[in-house]
C-alpha cells in the first residue's frame, strides 16, 4: 500500500488512486481468485503507454496484457486519450495466495 501511494504522490500525471476487486469487498468468498485491482486516475494516457518503464516501479512483472491495444488491433474504436488499462501480474502475486489459503 506504501508503495502505490508513494508512486501517486511522486508522479505529477497521477490525479487520484483508488483500490477496488474482489479482494476489497469482505463478502465476497474467499478463493485463488480474488485480488487487489489498484487504479491510477492520470491527467493523460500517452507518456504512460508510450514509455513502459514506470511499470517496473511497482514490482517484478510476471505478465501484463494490454486490453484495449488487443481490441484496437481487432477493429475496434478506442480512444487512448480517454482510458488505457493495464492487467498485470506481479512475481510476488504467491504471497497473497499464501494468505487465501
Amino acid at each position: 500500500m506504501n508503495l502505490i501511494i508513494r508512486i501517486a504522490k511522486n508522479d505529477e500525471r497521477i490525479r487520484a488512486v483508488y483500490m477496488n476487486g474482489s479482494r476489497t469487498n469482505p463478502n465476497v468468498p474467499k478463493d485463488i481468485f480474488q485480488d487487489y485491482d489498484i487504479v491510477f486516475v492520470v491527467r493523460e494516457t500517452s507518456s504512460f503507454i508510450n514509455d513502459d518503464n514506470w511499470i517496473s516501479k511497482l514490482g517484478n512483472l510476471l505478465m501484463i496484457q494490454e486490453p484495449d491495444k488487443l481490441d484496437k488491433g481487432i477493429g475496434q474504436d478506442k480512444n487512448f486519450d480517454d482510458t488505457y488499462a493495464y492487467l498485470m501480474l506481479f512475481t510476488d502475486v504467491t504471497y497473497a495466495f499464501k494468505q487465501l489459503m
